[in-house]
C-alpha cells in the first residue's frame, strides 16, 4: 500500500508507507511511556527523532517538513510563555499564594481559595508554570499548618487543568484547537465557563468533603507568614508584576473584541515585555518551555507523514463502519479521554484534530474540553500533573499514582459527567 506523493528517498513507496506507520508507532509509544526504554529519551526526544526518521524515509524535504507545522500555533505558545515567565520571574505568582497562605482561614475555606486562584490563573497564564510556582508555596504552607500536602497538592493540579479549559489560551492543546479551527475566543469562553465552574465546584466539594478528606492533621494553625529562601521562589516585583498584567490584560481584549491575529498580538505583547532595563531577556528565554515547543515540531511533521500514507484515512473509515464516529458525542468523549490518558492531551488532540468532521468548530470546542479535563484521572494526563508531583518531591511531599488517582478518578467521572450534560 502507498499514498500518493509519498515516494520514498531510499526505500520503495510501500516500504516508505509501512516504515512511516512503524516510526508513527514507536512514537507514540514514546508518548505512552514518557520515552523509550533503555534510550535517555523523554517525549520531546521520541517526537524530535521520529520527526528525523520519516524526513528520511519518505524523501520529504525540509521545506516540506517546516509547512507540515502549524505556525501560528507555535508563535503563540511561545507568546504566552513569556508573558508567563514575565509573572512568574515578577514574583506575582509566589505573592498571591502566599497571601492566601496568610489568611485565618479552615481548611475547607483554604482549599476553596486555592482552587479558585489556581482555577482563575490558569485559563489567563500557562498552567504548567503556574503549578511550577505555586506548588512549593503551598507544600510549605500544609506542612506548616500541620495539614496533609497532598490533598491540596492534587487538587492543585486539577484546578489548573480545569481552569485552564476555560480560555483558548490556558493550555497548549485549547491553542492548537483554537488555532487550527479558528475558534471565536469569546463564543468559546461563553460555551466553556459553565462547567468549568461547575467542574471547580465538584473539585472542592470531594477534597473538602469526600471520604479520605481529613487524612492526616486537619487542626487549623495561627496562619503565619510563610517564608520560603527556596531560590526558586522569586521576590515580588511590583513593577514587573504590574507589566505583566497589563500586557494580559490588553491581550484579553484584544482577544475578545477584535478579530486580529491572536498569534502576532501575543507576540507583539511578548515583545514589550522583553523591552526591559531591568530584567535580562536571558532570564525570560531559559523560562520558556523548549522542549514542548520542540515536542510540537516532531509531532507535526511525524502526524504529517503518516497522514500522507493514507493508514490514518483507512483507520476513520474502519471505525466509522463500526459504528465510531468523532462526530459522535459518546465516541469523541471516550476516545479524547482514553487517549489523553494513555499518550497525554496533548499528542491525543494532534491526533484526533484532523479527524473532526464537517462540524469541526464545534467539535473541536468539545474536544478542547474533554481533553482537558480528563488529564485530570491519570498522573500522566497531564504535564501540569507531573510538575506537581516533581516539585512536591523536592520540597519532601510523595505523590504516587495511586494517591492521585483517589482525587483524580472521582473528579474526571464527575466533569465528564458534567461536560455530557452542558455539551450534548
Amino acid at each position: 500500500m502507498s499514498a500518493p506523493g509519498l515516494s520514498g528517498a531510499w526505500f520503495g513507496p510501500e516500504a516508505a508507507t509501512w516504515g512511516v506507520a512503524g516510526v508513527f508507532l514507536l512514537v507514540y509509544l514514546g508518548m505512552f511511556l514518557g520515552g523509550l526504554p533503555r534510550l535517555k529519551l523523554d517525549r520531546a526526544g521520541v517526537a524530535l527523532l521520529g520527526a528525523i526518521a520519516v524526513i528520511a524515509l519518505t524523501g520529504l524535504s525540509v521545506e516540506e517538513a517546516a509547512h507540515s507545522v502549524d505556525l501560528p500555533t507555535l508563535v503563540l505558545l511561545f507568546a504566552f510563555m513569556v508573558v508567563s515567565a514575565q509573572m512568574r520571574l515578577g514574583g506575582f505568582y509566589t505573592a498571591v499564594t502566599r497571601r492566601v497562605g496568610g489568611l485565618s482561614l479552615s481548611r475547607s475555606a483554604l482549599l476553596a481559595v486555592l482552587i479558585a486562584v489556581a482555577g482563575a490563573l490558569s485559563a489567563v497564564f500557562s498552567n504548567d508554570i503556574v503549578c511550577l510556582a505555586m506548588t512549593p508555596v503551598v507544600a510549605r504552607l500544609c506542612l506548616r499548618r500541620g495539614l496533609d500536602p497532598v490533598p491540596f497538592l492534587v487538587g492543585l493540579a486539577c484546578a489548573a487543568n480545569i481552569g485552564s479549559a476555560a480560555t483558548l489560551i490556558g493550555n497548549p492543546q485549547n491553542m492548537l484547537i483554537g488555532s487550527v479551527l479558528q475558534l471565536p475566543f469569546g463564543g468559546y469562553m461563553a460555551q466553556a465557563v459553565p462547567p468549568v465552574l461547575v467542574t471547580l465546584l465538584l473539585l472542592w466539594g470531594w477534597l473538602a468533603f469526600g471520604p479520605g478528606s481529613r487524612t492526616g492533621s486537619s487542626e487549623l494553625r495561627q496562619a503565619v507568614a510563610v517564608n520560603l529562601p527556596d531560590e526558586d521562589l522569586q521576590p515580588f516585583d511590583a513593577w514587573q508584576t504590574t507589566k505583566g498584567l497589563v500586557v494580559a490584560v490588553l491581550l484579553m481584549g484584544v482577544f475578545l473584541f477584535t478579530d486580529w491575529p491572536r498569534e502576532v498580538a501575543a507576540l507583539v505583547g511578548a515583545g514589550v515585555l522583553l523591552l526591559s532595563r531591568r530584567m535580562h531577556s536571558s532570564e525570560v528565554m531559559g523560562l520558556v518551555d523548549w522542549q514542548l515547543l520542540l515536542l510540537f515540531i516532531g509531532l507535526f511533521v511525524v502526524n504529517h507523514a503518516f497522514e500522507s500514507t493514507g493508514l490514518a484515512a483507512e483507520a476513520v473509515q474502519w471505525l466509522a463502519q463500526q459504528g465510531i464516529r468523532l462526530s459522535d458525542p459518546a465516541s469523541l468523549m471516550v476516545l479524547g479521554a482514553g487517549l489523553s490518558n494513555l499518550v497525554s492531551n496533548v499528542p491525543a488532540v494532534m491526533l484526533l484534530l484532523p479527524h473532526l468532521g464537517a462540524d469541526a468548530r464545534q467539535t473541536g470546542a468539545a474536544l478542547a474540553l474533554i481533553s482537558t479535563f480528563a488529564g485530570n484521572l491519570l498522573l500522566v494526563g497531564s504535564i501540569a500533573n507531573l510538575i506537581v508531583v516533581d516539585v512536591a518531591r523536592r520540597q519532601g511531599v510523595e505523590i504516587d499514582w495511586r494517591r492521585h488517582v483517589r482525587i483524580g478518578l472521582p473528579v474526571t467521572l464527575g466533569s465528564l459527567a458534567v461536560l455530557w450534560f452542558w455539551l450534548f
